[in-house]
């Protein structure tokens, strides 16, 4: 793609969400704050590190589903990595951003529109590698979204999310000397404002859920995984991440 034409795009397709670099100066810049900006940046460098320790010098030629794809910021990563990539949104308009984002970066990658929620039975197969990046913590049903997840991986899923602070305890359990013990929890988040609004960093309906560290380990085996772990930040991640607040997940077939 000529220079021109790469700044014409950066131009018409803004506000960018993320901070895209195509060479010769030309870059998105961000609209969301700079101290925020370093999300990506955090999470970028989880998924490389997980990506090296479990393929290493194999993954060239791995095939790679980018599950939220948005601008297709991890998505161009991964095939800088080598890796054959599919990526898919619910949104086309996050989508005619990231094949742009793609092609003036050189990156050969598939894109199409889908949502999570039937996400086996569009798909029909399995990949290596499946992303599902910052999406979790925005979907109505994480139960049936990791469900869908876990079919199309091959082998590991690394899932960035939101999380909640841990609530364990005891309920009563169909009578009162009949009790449970539960360990983790969802919030059910509002996103009513923005998703009226037309944000388009929120889920597909205004209803948002979002787990525990605990709760999302416990749903993780429940949706077929067999083993999983949160990883450790970097000592140079972004305050949610260093706090715990943010989390990058490792989950494995």
């Amino acid at each position: 793609m000529q220079t021109d034409q790469i700044e014409k795009g950066i131009e018409e397709l803004g506000p960018w969400f993320y901070a895209h670099e195509f060479g010769r100066g030309l870059k998105t810049t961000p609209a969301i704050p700079a101290q925020v900006v370093r999300i990506h940046d955090t999470r970028l460098a989880m998924v490389q590190s997980a990506v090296a320790e479990e393929f290493g010098s194999s993954a060239q030629g791995i095939s790679c589903l980018d599950i939220g794809c948005h601008e297709g910021f991890y998505s161009v990563a991964m095939a800088r990595h080598g890796m054959h990539v599919i990526a898919m949104d619910a949104r086309e308009e996050n989508l005619n951003r990231a094949r742009f984002v793609a092609e003036a970066s050189g990156a050969d990658i598939r894109f199409h529109q889908g949502r999570v929620e039937t996400l086996a039975q569009d798909e029909g197969r399995t990949y290596d590698l499946t992303l599902f990046l910052g999406v979790l913590y925005h979907v109505e049903d994480p139960m049936l979204c990791l469900r869908q997840v876990s079919a199309v991986t091959g082998r590991m899923c690394l899932i960035e999310t939101q999380v909640v602070d841990e609530v364990e305890g005891s309920t009563e359990w169909g009578a009162q000397e009949w009790t449970r013990p539960y360990k983790g929890i969802l919030a059910l988040i509002d996103e009513s404002g923005e998703f009226d609004a037309g944000n388009r960093e929120t889920g597909v309906t205004p209803m948002a859920t979002c787990p525990s560290p605990k709760a999302l380990l416990f749903m993780l085996r429940q949706a077929g995984f067999v083993r999983s772990e949160i990883l450790t930040p970097p000592p140079d991640a972004y305050e949610q991440h260093a706090r715990g607040k943010r989390v990058v997940c490792a989950a494995w077939k």
